[in-house]
């Protein structure tokens, strides 16, 4: 039986890894758009195209992120990958990975993506002082 992506799903990981509330990607993405049709929207197995590239260009992440994230794949990726003596598939190739190279490599994605969250909540609190002062 063949895995299928969940697209809805996918944008509710992305959001929330992010720091995005619903209630915020709703004002992005226009008036129309409210807390309640995000969550609907998050549990879409299949999510138009044009709506993901809306998403996308809130997100700032690319659309094929969302069609194609698959958790248990990426799962099963780095469980197979990333082990402390992972094997290339020849058999003949063999990676010692070095465990602090792989804690100072996601400590480089942790900061990474905390310096994105920061540029974020900058952008988020420039756009609510706007809204307010338009009020």
């Amino acid at each position: 039986m063949e895995h299928k992506i969940h697209q809805g799903r996918n944008v509710k990981r992305f959001r929330e890894m992010l720091g995005i509330k619903q209630e915020i990607l709703a004002f992005d993405l226009g008036d129309d758009w409210n807390q309640k049709k995000i969550s609907l929207l998050e549990q879409k197995e299949v999510i138009e195209v044009p709506m993901l590239q809306q998403i996308a260009a809130v997100l700032k992440i690319p659309v094929e992120a969302f069609q194609n994230f698959d958790e248990e794949q990426a799962i099963y990726n780095i469980s197979c990958n990333f082990s402390d003596n992972a094997v290339n598939n020849n058999g003949f190739n063999v990676q010692n990975i070095n465990p602090v190279e792989k804690i100072i490599a996601l400590h480089d994605q942790k900061i990474a993506l905390y310096e994105r969250m920061l540029q974020e909540k900058d952008e988020m609190m420039a756009r609510l002082e706007k809204l307010l002062e338009s009020k």
